[in-house]
């Protein structure tokens, strides 16, 4: 099975790095990590770099497609090779999959169009642009579509798609490997628990970093 990763100037890290510490050790994977130029890719992490192994032309399909997102997701909307390369790998995959704003560019390409999808909760509300009806839950399934929410969330939604590449003892064994057992010093995971004060002054800090569309 491939599994392919985008990856692209100011993503974030964990976006992806989270759903790949799941998904790389599915029995019989082969991860390619893809960038529209290869080589190193600078994250919104300060000073934190991945590397891409391959190009748009290197690879043609994939079974799994990861999009991971960004502070500046919302600009590859004017990157045509990035959003066709998306659309030419979703058409030979069993998952396309997003995490956090990495929804917002899958609505971009096109593939969200009437499809239930979730993102940030901060740009959840951007997601009717493209057509998609928004669902504020963890991870979001629509046919071959799963969608994740904000960056964590990536773990969650690597671990449902073990289930369903490999059901739910090799899911069940990988989440004890990598010991996921969540207890956060706070419960303030999502707007609805948290101060709102917090929310609100993250809700104007995210509306400086999150590109508009």
């Amino acid at each position: 099975m491939e599994i392919a990763f985008l990856f692209y100037e100011g993503m974030t890290a964990l976006d992806a790095i989270g759903p790949h510490e799941v998904l790389c050790r599915l029995p019989g994977t082969k991860i390619k990590r893809v960038a529209k130029q290869k080589g190193p890719v600078h994250s919104e992490s300060a000073g934190l770099y991945l590397t891409a192994e391959y190009d748009f032309f290197d690879v043609k399909h994939a079974d799994v497609l990861v999009i991971p997102g960004a502070g500046n997701a919302t600009s590859l909307q004017n990157s045509p090779e990035t959003l066709s390369w998306i659309q030419k790998i979703h058409a030979t995959t069993r998952w396309t999959t997003s995490v956090c704003t990495g929804s917002l560019i899958l609505g971009a390409a096109g593939l969200l169009k009437n499809v239930r999808a979730t993102s940030h909760w901060a740009t959840i509300d951007r997601l009717p642009h493209w057509g998609a009806k928004p669902v504020h839950a963890r991870v979001v399934e629509d046919g071959k579509i799963m969608t994740a929410a904000g960056v964590s969330a990536g773990i969650d939604m690597a671990l449902t798609l073990a289930d369903r590449i490999c059901g739910p003892q090799v899911a069940q064994t990988l989440q004890l490997g990598i010991e996921y057992d969540p207890h956060p010093p706070f419960d303030v995971g999502s707007p609805d628990k948290a101060n709102p004060a917090i929310v609100a002054a993250l809700r104007a800090h995210f509306s400086k970093v999150f590109e508009r569309m």
